[in-house]
């Protein structure tokens, strides 16, 4: 079913909930048994287009589609990775500097100690270094005797409770060196899995484009066809195996206002790595979307799966997050009668489609509960 054309200011036909009830009946009657369309089909050799570069490469039509949405998931999958090594990388960043913070505070404490360690010292040195308890049996005050007595045994613990604070503040700031050191390497490793993660994207989508580009515009039009044929016969199957009459769960005022967040920006670009407000991946999306329901939740979807509370199939309600694939690297927000809202991959729009048009890993719920 092709995407209808939408505003990209979100305010547009069909960014209303209203459009998305519509859309949501027109993919249930898509999926009735019987209904599915017969999937295009790669030209037979002397027909029409037989001559076109996909056919001429010896794999068809076909043969170009399973490529070109294999290296889309690997890239959605490397993204996934870049978005939490830039996740890690801002925590480390932000430890470093309160490293830094502490490491000046206990400098300054250093700082201050060894004054007043310096002033004892000199103290000492005024006094010929004689030992204060020589000091008072030397004296000429035996009246004043007991009260010097007093005031040495507290000199003295002064000078082991200086000492010891001196020793504790060095230790703290070996302990700080010692952990600024960690964060660095953790740092650097981030870093170096972003850059990896980037070239790897980058290296996928741009086979994917040269291949897409290699397609006339007729061949591009029929792999989009393909690929929404594929998607309604995963959808038929999942719609037939009855977990509609299972699934009844009403959404949240908080899921409402991500669902309400989410229709908003269909029609806007997939771009990886995007967290909006003009295009979005698809954990870009969600995240997003349940920030305006009011609630923070990791930034990939992987993260979203290993983080968030999970729930059944059965028990899903409009607001909780879908994970695709075995590898968790596609989410998509449910949003009633067997539909999702997702940023499908490079080259397509914020859209509703079926929510078994993918292999669904399981549901998570930012709520909880």
């Amino acid at each position: 079913m092709r995407k209808r054309k939408v505003r990209r200011d979100g305010r547009g036909g069909g960014t209303g909930l209203a459009a998305v009830t519509a859309f949501v009946c027109a993919v249930g009657m898509s999926a009735v048994p019987g209904r599915a369309q017969a999937a295009p089909t790669d030209p037979a050799p002397g027909a029409e287009g037989a001559g076109d570069a996909a056919a001429a490469r010896g794999g068809g039509l076909y043969e170009v589609h399973r490529k070109v949405e294999g290296l889309y998931r690997k890239a959605e999958a490397a993204t996934d990775a870049y978005n939490l090594a830039r996740e890690k990388q801002v925590r480390q960043e932000k430890r470093i500097v309160k490293i830094a913070q502490a490491v000046a505070k206990a400098q300054n404490r250093m700082t201050d100690l060894r004054k007043r360690a310096g002033a004892v010292a000199r103290a000492q040195y005024r006094s010929g270094g004689i030992p204060p308890e020589a000091q008072l049996l030397l004296g000429d005050d035996p009246e004043g005797f007991l009260d010097d007595v007093t005031l040495a045994r507290k000199g003295q613990q002064a000078t082991v409770g200086l000492m010891n604070q001196l020793e504790k503040t060095q230790a703290t700031l070996d302990r700080y060196a010692k952990a600024a050191s960690r964060e660095w390497e953790r740092l650097d490793s981030s870093r170096a899995k972003k850059a990896a993660a980037r070239k790897e994207i980058r290296a996928k989508l741009r086979r994917a484009r040269e291949l897409e580009s290699r397609l006339r515009a007729k061949e591009r039009e029929r792999l989009r066809q393909l690929e929404e044929e594929q998607q309604r016969r995963a959808q038929t199957t999942w719609l037939n195996s009855g977990i509609l009459r299972k699934i009844g769960g009403k959404g949240t005022a908080q899921g409402r206002r991500a669902v309400e967040f989410a229709t908003a920006q269909l029609g806007k670009d997939y771009v990886w790595g995007a967290e909006g407000p003009d295009t979005y991946d698809c954990s870009g999306l969600t995240q997003r979307a349940w920030a305006a329901g009011g609630r923070s939740i990791p930034r990939t979807s992987q993260e979203q799966w290993r983080r968030l509370p999970k729930v059944g199939v059965e028990r899903m309600r409009p607001g909780d997050l879908i994970i695709y694939f075995k590898d968790a690297s596609h989410v998509g927000m449910y949003v009633g009668n067997g539909a999702i809202i997702h940023a499908p991959r490079p080259g397509r729009q914020v859209t509703v489609a079926g929510a078994g048009s993918m292999p669904i890993l399981g549901v998570v719920r930012p709520e909880g509960g």
